[in-house]
């Protein structure tokens, strides 16, 4: 008999299915299976759940959960609703770190090469050349290094733009300048051209960048936002687009998904809005990482690295 794991989601009927096929595919003698199809015998039995944006309502039937293998890099909208006995694992996968990676450096080069200033020309069909900066002389300030911004500050470092780093604690990068706490972040805003937000969403970091920080930045600097929205004041970045002191933001994440119909940001020239799609999860990949993490709990009892959950990441 496979050990059945349940698989708790609200995810779309095509994607449970993708799901439960990769992952199944990679572990014999184990089976998926939605919340709605245990047994209540099979409800108590489980000591795993995969969960992807789970009901807070479904987790509270598994009892006996020792832990939860998400299938996203966030888990800030998991934790609060977990109980503190079950640990918490995200998905860290290189392959995610490379497609975010990619998307940072393709909007990095879309700011950096005054893409929005030629866009709006164009609604007002004015020819007009300006003077390009060359990439060594264009600042880049990623603020969170973890897997994703360390692989994205390569990636830029790797294109010639002068790179910089933060984050709250302490880190080192080969070949790119870091800094990190209260200080360090007033340094790094005073000197980005273009700010890069790949932060995870927690009690510190949430409105990190509002109305002081912002202010701290450079006339003219532009903003990437692909870590979490509510990083961000809205009221303050908008104040700042408004009075032309943020020169563009690319925006890819906000605190309500999706995007209501009603937000400023949609029509404003300075934002560019993306629906969520910077580093869509693997399935390929992170199925394999799921695999490998069960495969190492069921056969020699060893768990995953968890969510710290004071850290909140």
């Amino acid at each position: 008999m496979p050990k059945i794991i349940p698989f708790v989601h609200t995810l779309s009927g095509a994607e449970e299915d993708a799901w439960i096929a990769a992952i199944e595919a990679l572990t014999p003698g184990i089976a998926l299976r939605p919340l709605a199809q245990l047994s209540d015998t099979e409800r108590t039995a489980a000591r795993v759940a995969i969960v992807a944006n789970p009901d807070p309502a479904d987790l509270s039937s598994l009892p006996g959960l020792v832990w939860a293998q998400s299938l996203w890099a966030g888990v800030e909208k998991l934790a609060p609703h977990m109980p503190a006995h079950v640990a918490i694992v995200r998905m860290t996968d290189p392959q995610l770190a490379a497609t975010m990676a990619e998307a940072v450096l393709a909007w990095t080069l879309y700011l950096h090469r005054d893409m929005p200033l030629y866009a709006r020309q164009q609604r007002e069909r004015l020819w007009r050349q300006h003077e390009a900066v060359r990439a060594e002389d264009r600042t880049v300030a990623i603020l969170g290094l973890g897997l994703m911004g360390e692989t994205s500050a390569r990636r830029l470092c790797a294109n010639g733009f002068n790179v910089l780093g933060w984050s709250r604690s302490p880190k080192t990068v080969e070949g790119i300048a870091t800094f990190h706490g209260a200080e360090g972040l007033t340094a790094v805003l005073a000197q980005a051209d273009i700010l890069v937000l790949l932060l995870p969403l927690t009690e510190a970091t949430r409105g990190l960048i509002g109305a002081e920080a912002l202010a701290r930045m450079k006339p003219g600097a532009r903003l990437i936002n692909f870590g979490r929205g509510a990083l961000i004041d809205d009221a303050a970045l908008l104040a700042r687009l408004d009075e032309g002191l943020v020169d563009h933001a690319v925006l890819d994440v906000f605190a309500t998904e999706p995007l209501p119909p009603d937000s400023s940001y949609w029509a404003h020239t300075h934002v560019t809005v993306l629906p969520h799609i910077s580093a869509p999860t693997n399935v390929a990949s992170a199925a394999q990482i799921v695999a490998d993490n069960l495969r190492a709990y069921f056969q020699d009892g060893i768990m995953p690295r968890a969510v710290d959950r004071r850290a909140g990441y």
